[in-house]
């Protein structure tokens, strides 16, 4: 019995490899890839199991066997009925689907740019009340314990995870097992992912992600990138976080879901792009002005404002992460050169994350700290989603927190005018810029490294 198995296993591999040496002349044998874009699990071809089909792969399938056999000069049936598989995603809204058949209904938390297909869809299609875009992504997690508390349902908080730093506290202070037990979903976009190029500050936190969230005991998984696969993952998920009454993660790799563009975009009736607005606010400063960029869009059009001025990027520093601290950043350097003025270019959104620093820079009262933010009412370089930051009054929120002086403006006459009047203030003080969402399809990346940025910086800083 033992000898007729071994047989039948030698002869269905001969087999194979007789079929996978023809194609290969043809050059047309590819392994199907599982696990979504550049996964780790490899599944081999399924014929040793007598399969004519690669099982739980992906339905979208062509068929390579005529190809094979009119490069080789075989009929169909000489070939066999091998398929080559192609790239598979997953639709937003098949994912969507697949949570709401789970009972999972409510959505929070902050946009990432391999989430926004998905937060596009949910932005577009969940109603109001069920979806929240939260100021950072503590604050989601927080929200998220409190709607199971009073549904007994779990909730889905997304992230990139860049966020996970915001989410530590509340993860383990409050939705741990062996605390409150709240079980939720968290759906992080894995930038920096290893083996893929990413920016500086992506590729540290990519490479520490599953350490993170191992060391706080969160179980997690790989999202497929396709339907089935999905729905496995989502099952087993939603079934474990139940079990241990605590979080559970899944993390998302770059163009795991298909395409989907935003309907309900933000957008305002003001004249200028944040590009517009820093390019006359960069001409009202003085050479010996410090400055201070905010992570996303900002830093990125301020460098190559630079080298379309063929000017240094020695007076810059570019926050390309540690989003909402770039106020921080420019207090600690206004602290210790009074001498200097400091200007910070924010954000909205990053205002928004850490919003609690205005009440430090008001405390400290830097007669040299001058506030900039750039106000387009949405996360721009992660999708578009709303931020409600033009429905808030910031001028009045910065005066509540201590800020000496605050203005605003929206034409180029009137952001020009408003940084000589924000030079000419005593600080702390704040100038708002509305502006329109978007950015320039062309626009690239800084060319220098954080490193050489950071050195040129200090000695801009110690001249």
């Amino acid at each position: 019995r033992r000898r007729r198995r071994c047989c039948a296993l030698v002869m269905a591999a001969r087999a194979v490899s007789r079929v996978a040496a023809r194609l290969a002349g043809a050059g047309a044998v590819r392994a199907a890839v599982r696990g979504g874009a550049g996964g780790a699990v490899v599944r081999p071809l399924a014929a040793l199991a007598g399969a004519t089909n690669v099982v739980g792969v992906s339905r979208r399938c062509v068929s390579t066997s005529s190809a094979a056999a009119k490069a080789t000069g075989q009929t169909k049936e000489e070939v066999g009925p091998l398929d080559e598989l192609v790239r598979d995603f997953v639709a937003p809204a098949d994912f969507y689907k697949q949570l709401s058949a789970r009972g999972v209904d409510f959505f929070t938390g902050v946009p990432d740019s391999l989430l926004k297909d998905f937060c596009a869809y949910i932005t577009d299609h969940v109603p109001a009340r069920n979806h929240v875009i939260t100021a950072n992504e503590g604050s989601a997690i927080a929200l998220a314990a409190g709607y199971h508390m009073a549904t007994g349902s779990i909730p889905l908080v997304y992230l990139q995870n860049s966020g996970l730093g915001n989410t530590v506290n509340p993860l383990l202070s409050l939705a741990d097992h062996k605390v409150y037990s709240i079980p939720m979903l968290l759906l992080i976009g894995w930038r920096g992912e290893p083996g893929k190029k990413d920016e500086p500050q992506h590729r540290v936190q990519g490479h520490l992600t599953p350490g993170m969230l191992a060391s706080m005991g969160i179980n997690f998984e790989v999202l497929p990138d396709y339907a089935e696969g999905s729905a496995e993952v989502l099952d087993s998920a939603i079934a474990t976080a139940k079990m241990r009454q605590s979080p559970f993660a899944l993390l998302v790799k770059r163009q795991t879901f298909e395409k989907y563009s935003l309907v309900n975009k933000m957008t305002n009736d003001y004249a200028l792009t944040r590009e517009d607005a820093l390019r006359a606010s960069l001409g009202e400063l003085d050479d010996w002005d410090v400055v201070v960029g905010t992570t996303g869009f900002t830093s990125r059009e301020l460098f190559e404002l630079r080298v379309e001025w063929e000017q240094g990027h020695q007076r810059d520093f570019l926050t390309v992460g540690s989003m909402g601290h770039a106020s921080a950043i420019s207090l600690g350097i206004a602290i210790a050169k009074p001498s200097r003025q400091v200007f910070t270019f924010d954000g909205d959104g990053a205002l928004l994350m850490h919003m609690g620093n205005l009440a430090t820079v008001g405390m400290m009262e830097c007669a040299n700290f001058k506030h900039i933010v750039l106000n387009n009412g949405s996360h721009d370089s992660v999708g578009s989603q709303p931020t409600n930051a033009l429905n808030m009054d910031i001028q009045a929120i910065a005066r509540g927190c201590g800020y000496k002086e605050t203005f605003s403006a929206s034409t180029e006459e009137e952001i020009k005018e408003g940084v000589r009047k924000l030079r000419a203030a005593k600080g702390p003080a704040l100038l708002e810029l509305k502006v329109r969402p978007g950015a320039r399809g062309d626009l690239g990346r800084p060319t220098t490294t954080t490193i050489e940025n950071k050195h040129a910086f200090m000695e801009f800083l110690r001249n």
